[in-house]
């Protein structure tokens, strides 16, 4: 079973309850990859009888780490009408709650459409070498990172800060997998804190809150394949021990995926 799939198995245990299990292969510095977990929040709501529609957007709220082991989810539907559904879902561990997210789902219908912003120069990512991670972080692994600019600094070096914060590079699953939303929504968070770009060095810091947007239909996924996809991140301001970072993925042809924006806490 691939990586990311096994991460996803939850098995029902309620009505609107599912429970399922952290696994090394996702492991962080402190808890899972957040990434991994958005897309757990994602699934347990695909897996719901009363499901209507794709995801749209997704917020999650990361209250406290996870720890290993076993988890339970909780999902609500608030409201469904002809075009979406909101759902409320909530992590939890020995009955404290972990994670809360809240969920859109949607019916997607033919219009004109139009897309305002363009992906990155870059050169093609066959022709990019892979990056290995400065610092032994398990999920590294089940993804295929070559950047196009903007790498993260190694640890073994001398700090050197950047005046930008922005990073693009190509990435895919390792192994390699179809695109769908849980991979789209695990991947919008691949971005490694903006903060150690332009510090040129690892500070203390993460995610508190992520917010992913959908622009994707299944047609553009089952386009996308297993391909790599090209990502971009920058943030927009340092204040108070937090930031802003906002991304964007996009197929190779240059379809926009996703877009979100994260707040991050950081101490420097």
């Amino acid at each position: 079973m691939h990586p990311l799939d096994k991460a996803l198995e939850l098995e029902r245990s309620g009505d609107d309850r599912w429970c399922g299990r952290t696994i090394p292969e996702w492991a962080n510095m402190v808890g899972p990859f957040g990434g991994i977990t958005a897309a757990v929040m994602v699934r347990a709501v695909e897996l719901h009888p009363q499901r209507h529609g794709q995801p749209i957007a997704l917020t999650v709220n990361y209250v406290a780490p996870i720890a290993d082991g076993a988890f339970d989810i909780v999902t609500r539907v608030v409201r469904t009408n002809r075009s979406n559904q909101h759902w409320i879902v909530e992590l939890s561990q020995d009955g404290e709650v972990k994670t809360t997210a809240t969920a859109v789902f949607g019916l997607r219908r033919e219009g004109w459409s139009d897309t305002e912003i363009t992906a990155p120069q870059a050169p093609a990512p066959e022709g990019i070498e892979p990056s290995a991670p400065p610092f032994g972080v398990a999920w590294f692994d089940n993804y295929d990172m070559r950047f196009v600019d903007g790498g993260m600094p190694d640890a073994g070096d001398e700090p050197t800060a950047s005046p930008s914060s922005t990073t693009s590079l190509w990435v895919r699953n390792n192994p390699s997998r179809p695109m769908d939303f849980v991979a789209l929504a695990a991947v919008s968070d691949i971005f490694y804190p903006r903060v150690f770009l332009r510090h040129g060095q690892f500070v203390p810091a993460g995610t508190v809150s992520i917010t992913v947007y959908f622009h994707a239909d299944d047609e553009q996924l089952a386009a996308q394949g297993d391909d790599y996809v090209l990502g971009t991140a920058r943030a927009h301001k340092f204040s108070g021990g937090y930031f802003d970072q906002t991304a964007q993925l996009f197929g190779r042809t240059g379809t926009l995926l996703s877009t979100s924006h994260q707040f991050v806490y950081f101490k420097a």
